[in-house]
């Protein structure tokens, strides 16, 4: 909510004018049956008394505040048709549509307001829509009509859909491009929602749209560039977003984030040199079911949040123009992030380009059930900030194939920068065809334990580790070794594919010695491995936990 101010007096108002509403009606419908139906003269004036106290009771209870649907059922529907409305119009319907966006985003937009534009159109300029919706009672941007989605190029806009100090919004089934002339200085965004010096900033959706052609200069954090963007700026007023939902949206050719979230509110003893004075958490984060290619920088990145859920996105091409350091799906400053079910390839680069990432500030995130293959800068980034704390995070049951670094001090899993804590790598499954790679390397950081993984190095001359600092216990290791593990198995894992290429090609077939050999046993809250099979107290190693069938 914007304002963090008392709303009890106006509630109490209404409930007043309520009650003595009821109290007159009673009263009256009392008169009525002492009059009885003899006195029809003197009964029916009261009668229309009475009934007129019903309505004023009624009017009353719709004061009330309206997180109902009555009033978003009241909502008006405004419409823009880029080529054929006028702006001198009503907007109030297809036929009386405006034409251009500077014309809608004048309109203030209230609870339950719909701001529909027609499909098969194209618009050139700017989406900022003024107002706000209510608890229950969303604005909402949308389509109407038949064909493809509505077209809106912002031509170089700082942002094509932009949002500023609001809540309660959807924005749906939009095609959205931002390119101007090329630039190094101009930050640009698809759709940019900003909350500066607001509070909270409550209830956002967006869903179904698609971002392409933003060619915004190189810019992360605090103004970035990119395709969706939740920003949170000032440093007046402690400010944070809670309830964001971006899904089913597709993001691509962008510079220089795909989908994120940044924030100015970053210091807490975790991170003693962040922004502003304290830490305010985005809370309610979903990014479900997107499609994120060809970003200049980070495909997914979350910062500044905690309990994120980061689930079923497909990222395929990251970092693939920036000067900075970039991953696939990551997050910076944020505790409690649940990352499962994504699919990164194509990261460019070994400036990181790695598909996950442990970095500074993160405490207590999971990545689990997530398919990383063919990244120039390898699986995972383990990468503590200087003077911060990264704590407790958990990397279990996924799969890597022919992921790959080759720059030192990096590896297909890198343990680099400052010192983590109790960061526990398990029940994974990593193979590459690269002997030019490390599979695992560290430059003299502490705090991560191997344990109950797989790992396979090229064929013919292997591919090594090159760690003498984590902890091992318990891998398989083949074509490659770890002489720091005591309860190392140095044998051929049966793969089902002796040149994998896909998840299934790293199944385990009969006679498997990773079969039974697991011994990481730990309730961590997971109830079945990356393939669904059910997780049971005879564990394999790596990431599959079936029989061997």
């Amino acid at each position: 909510m914007g304002s963090d101010g008392p709303r009890a007096q106006p509630v109490v108002l209404v409930v007043l004018v309520v009650l003595t509403s009821l109290a007159v009606l009673t009263s009256l419908v009392a008169l009525v049956a002492l009059v009885g139906p003899t006195g029809s003269e003197c009964a029916m004036p009261l009668r229309r008394t009475a009934v007129l106290a019903t309505a004023i009771a009624a009017a009353a209870v719709g004061l009330l505040p309206v997180s109902a649907s009555a009033r978003g059922a009241a909502g008006t529907s405004y419409h823009v048709d880029c080529a054929n409305g006028d702006d001198a119009a009503a907007g109030t319907a297809p036929g009386t549509a405006w034409r251009s966006l500077e014309r809608a985003s004048r309109q203030v937009l209230g609870p339950g307001d719909r701001l529909l534009l027609r499909r098969g159109t194209d618009c050139t300029g700017v989406l900022a829509p003024q107002g706000a919706g209510a608890d229950g009672a969303p604005a909402v941007i949308d389509a109407y009509g038949k064909g493809a989605k509505p077209r809106l190029q912002g031509a170089g806009a700082r942002a094509t859909v932009h949002l500023k100090n609001t809540e309660h919004w959807r924005i749906r089934n939009l095609d959205i491009a931002n390119t101007g002339a090329p630039t190094t200085t101009d930050r640009r965004a698809g759709v940019l929602v900003q909350a500066t010096d607001y509070g909270v900033a409550e209830d956002f959706v967006v869903e179904g749209v698609d971002v392409h052609d933003v060619n915004g200069a190189d810019f992360k954090d605090p103004d970035p560039s990119g395709g969706i963007l939740f920003a949170v700026q000032g440093s007046e007023r402690p400010t944070r977003f809670d309830g964001v939902r971006i899904e089913d949206s597709t993001v691509r050719h962008v510079d220089r984030t795909g989908i994120g979230t940044s924030s100015t509110w970053g210091r807490r003893p975790e991170h003693p040199g962040g922004p502003g004075t304290s830490w305010e958490a985005i809370t309610g984060l979903t990014v479900r079911g997107n499609d994120v290619r060809d970003v200049g920088g980070d495909g997914i990145v979350v910062q500044n949040a905690r309990g994120a859920l980061v689930e079923h996105n497909y990222v395929d091409g990251f970092n693939m123009r920036s000067a900075g350091y970039n991953a696939g799906v990551w997050a910076w400053n944020s505790d409690d992030v649940l990352y499962q079910y994504n699919e990164v390839t194509g990261g460019h680069g070994t400036r990181d380009s790695m598909a996950f990432d442990f970095d500074g500030g993160n405490n207590r995130n999971v990545y689990r059930y997530n398919y990383s293959h063919d990244n120039e800068g390898g699986f995972l980034l383990v990468c503590n900030g200087a003077g911060m704390t990264t704590h407790g995070n958990r990397f279990h049951d996924n799969v890597s194939v022919n992921d790959r670094n080759t720059t030192a001090p990096y590896a297909v899993v890198s343990v680099v920068c400052n010192p983590t804590t109790d960061t526990r790598i398990y029940r994974n499954t990593i193979v590459t065809d690269r002997a030019d790679t490390a599979l695992v390397s560290n430059n003299g950081q502490t705090g991560t334990t191997f344990q109950d993984n797989i790992f396979v190095g090229a064929p013919g001359a292997g591919s090594p580790i090159k760690d003498t600092l984590s902890t091992y216990r318990n891998n398989l290791y083949w074509r490659t070794s770890q002489s720091r593990d005591a309860e190392a198995v140095n044998a051929d894992p049966l793969l089902r594919s002796a040149d994998p290429r896909t998840p299934d090609d790293l199944r385990l077939r009969p006679g498997s010695p990773a079969v039974g050999a697991g011994t990481v046993t730990e309730d961590d809250g997971t109830r079945h491995d990356f393939y669904g099979n059910p997780l049971t107290d005879h564990r394999n190693i790596g990431a599959d936990q079936g029989t061997g069938s």
